[in-house]
């Protein structure tokens, strides 16, 4: 876990790139926009949750000037979260702020589309292609269970406009849990199927506000067995061996398949994320029990870019080996999953 030497004490190499002390280059940036969402997913966070002033939160041009840092370290991939990010105002001109820093070759962005239809073609006109849009259901009575709210039509057709404006590609991200997943992960796979989408399932992870129970983890290997038994069957495919999907390939060339097997598959040994909150923390892991408050230096009023490219340095040098949430040793953060950003 968390290396018992007082951070000041750690000689970090003075590196252009961002590598930790197992070699891993860093290179993609997560960027939570803001902590407010508009469900309140069983999985994710709390029913009744107190969410940040919005003067705690870093301002446009404060993320852009840390992108701008991370440019220089190697950072090459940007993208956005929240909580929900499409309801931090005026969205697109951050994509559009972003788009325009050298060395960025490609921004993404998480949502959970209930206000995409709404976004989609500014944000497209702003720069931003790629898209992943969380949809655990198709059916909406158990989309009101897993959310807490309603809102399928919604997201619906947000994918359908998104489709419209030019996105490419278009994943469709859902968290299987064990008494839902027997139900959903055939529809939702022939749904992407059908209508040109990536579709990626996620093993259930301790980063909710319930506790966990690894009894409920829909395992990768069930879902893959699923679907190639009851839409088509699947050939593996060549992965970025950096990215926390493995993809397969419907026999028939008719689509894709992603899993990102946290549980049964952990994929940390070739992470190269690094990730930013809503209020300018730097964390080096999801599950991270430490951070490095950046927002105080982007508002301590003078030049901070030496300063700040030693903070993310230091983050993603003292990086753990992984999460260890299958050990005696996992300790869950404080922070849940709205909170860190997705």
């Amino acid at each position: 876990m968390t290396d018992p030497v007082a951070s000041s004490e750690i000689r970090v190499p003075h590196s252009a790139f961002l590598t930790d002390t197992f070699g891993r280059r860093h290179n993609n940036l997560r960027i939570s926009v803001t902590d407010r969402c508009n469900l309140r997913c069983t999985y994710c966070m709390p029913e009744d949750v107190t969410f940040l002033d919005r003067s705690e939160l870093l301002t446009f041009e404060e993320i852009t000037q840390f992108v701008k840092v991370a440019a220089t370290l190697g950072v090459d991939k940007v993208r956005l979260t929240g909580g929900e990010p499409l309801m931090r105002k005026g969205l697109h001109k951050l994509v559009r702020m972003i788009a325009e820093v050298p060395g960025i070759a490609d921004i993404g962005l998480t949502t959970n589309g209930l206000l995409l239809a709404e976004q989609a073609a500014e944000l497209y006109d702003a720069g931003l292609r790629r898209l992943n849009v969380s949809l655990d259901t198709l059916d909406p009575g158990r989309f009101r269970e897993l959310s807490r709210r309603d809102g399928l039509d919604r997201v619906l057709a947000g994918l359908e406009t998104a489709k419209r404006a030019g996105f490419a590609p278009i994943k469709v991200n859902a968290v299987a849990i064990r008494g839902y997943a027997e139900l959903d992960v055939v529809p939702l796979a022939r749904y992407c199927r059908e209508n040109g989408f990536e579709m990626r399932f996620i093993e259930y992870m301790p980063i909710g506000a319930e506790v966990w129970e690894r009894d409920k983890v829909f395992f990768a290997q069930e879902i893959l067995d699923l679907i190639g038994r009851e839409v088509c069957p699947l050939n593996s495919t060549k992965s970025d061996h950096t990215a926390p999907a493995v993809d397969y390939e419907y026999s028939d060339a008719c689509g894709r398949v992603g899993v990102i097997a946290s549980v049964s598959r952990p994929f940390c040994q070739q992470c190269n994320r690094l990730r930013l909150t809503a209020d300018g923390k730097v964390r080096n892991c999801l599950f991270a029990l430490d951070e490095a408050d950046a927002k105080a230096l982007l508002r301590s009023g003078g030049p901070v870019g030496a300063a700040l490219a030693d903070m993310i340095r230091r983050s993603v040098w003292e990086k753990w080996e992984g999460h260890a949430f299958n050990t005696a040793q996992f300790v869950k953060p404080d922070r849940t999953m709205h909170a860190i950003g997705g």
